[in-house]
């Protein structure tokens, strides 16, 4: 059995197709169960996340595919909760999204004490597909709290360096233009993060005709910005002066509502990181004196007291996804492939791995690769016999080292 948990970014259509299924019908449904609909508050994405989890009589999934780490982190809360006796108070909850993990996990806590424990009995463990999601389970890997083996799906490079990418140079000017109608061309674009999606983004927007310019704290990645052209200046020095602010770090508060309030009328905030707190949506919601005015939906303007307003994209989540349709299903491909891969290792590795973040090994990559390379009618060279033997390197590959650096 499968259940879906998709959140504010759902298609609703595709999602209606999946639920009912190759030979079900609307009245009869014989797809998955999916547990969300496009537009849905954090309340319920959290409500909804826990009943994904939940397959009824007390069991749970044996294997998670994780994108961003809210599943496991979900799991991880109600286990701690249970460990230490506590029952969860939402009162306590540091923002929106805090109190809304805090009441989900304190309903089923006052139904049963032990019920995260049963699931955790119950997984084999989890493939998680973002940066984001990775940086929190090796935190938990560090830290000794770690419930279950994990699989880092965006370590591969037929994730890392294609979705995040390929795919984001391909859905960030697809979303702002579908939302907004604006002219990119000639606008100055601040592009926080110059990772793997920011250096997408940073292509996406220069194609466009925009001056685009980077904001950094890697000074490794702060170079290659400036090598690859772009100007790399601090947040604060360009706030009264850009067009377009995106952000893409996977840090907290990277645009704050002080930035916000110094900038020019009609500026456009978008991110395209994981997380909606990259954007200080909570000290917008929270000003008394800031005005959200709809726009339609997924574009919001906020107007300041001195009557100034910002725009701000999907919420202040992924706009490629709020705002459009996010990657297109070729690129996608990539990641999918992989998880796929990542499943069938902790299926087929069950019992045997320790509760660690694993990468999948660089043969498996490639493979990834290979499948795809007919779509596009690439042909590859092959290497013989005394060519292998020269490199040292098998006719079949695996062509690069484990830590060699596309």
């Amino acid at each position: 059995m499968l259940n879906i948990k998709l959140n504010i970014k759902l298609n609703d259509p595709a999602a209606a197709a999946i639920v009912v299924g190759k030979n079900g019908t609307p009245e009869k449904p014989e797809g998955v169960p999916i547990f969300a609909w496009k537009g849905e508050s954090v309340e319920e994405y959290w409500e909804y996340t826990a009943k994904a989890l939940d397959f009824g009589d007390g069991k749970g999934p044996n294997c998670i595919v994780d994108d961003g780490g809210d599943a496991t982190l979900l799991i991880h809360q109600g286990y701690l909760f249970e460990e230490k006796e506590i029952a969860p108070d939402p009162s306590k909850g540091k923002n929106r999204e805090e109190k809304a993990i805090f009441t989900v996990l304190l309903e089923i806590y006052e139904k049963d004490p032990k019920y995260w424990h049963k699931i955790v009995d119950e997984v084999y463990g989890c493939s998680e597909e973002t940066t984001t999601g990775v940086h929190r389970l090796e935190q938990m890997e560090k830290k000794k709290t770690l419930l279950f083996p994990a699989i880092d799906v965006n370590n591969s490079v037929t994730k890392s360096k294609f979705d995040n990418t390929y795919g984001c140079r391909h859905s960030l000017p697809d979303g702002i233009m579908r939302a907004t109608d604006v002219m990119i061309g000639g606008k100055t674009v601040v592009i926080a993060g110059y990772g793997d999606v920011g250096k997408g983004c940073a292509e996406a927007m220069r194609g466009q005709g925009a001056r685009v310019v980077v904001t950094e704290i890697d000074p490794i990645c702060a170079l290659q910005a400036a090598m690859d052209g772009f100007e790399v200046r601090k947040m604060n020095s360009l706030v009264k002066t850009a067009d377009i602010f995106v952000t893409c770090t996977g840090c907290k508060k990277v645009v704050t509502i002080d930035h916000m309030r110094q900038m020019k009328d009609g500026a456009i905030v978008g991110n395209i990181g994981h997380f909606d707190h990259e954007i200080d949506m909570d000290g917008l919601y929270q000003d008394p004196d800031v005005v959200r005015e709809n726009i339609k939906p997924q574009y919001d303007r906020f107007v300041f007291k001195d009557g100034h307003g910002v725009h701000v994209l999907a919420e202040g989540r992924l706009l490629n996804l709020g705002c459009a349709t996010g990657h297109p299903s070729f690129v996608m491909s990539f990641s999918f492939s992989n998880q796929v891969l990542a499943q069938l290792m902790l299926v087929e590795q069950k019992g045997k791995l320790e509760k660690k973040v694993y990468n999948l090994p660089k043969h498996l990559d490639e493979k990834v690769a290979r499948l795809h390379l007919g779509h596009l009618g690439i042909e590859l060279e092959a290497l013989t016999e005394e060519q292998s033997k020269y490199l040292e390197i098998p006719i079949e590959g695996p062509f690069k080292s484990e830590n060699y650096r596309y």
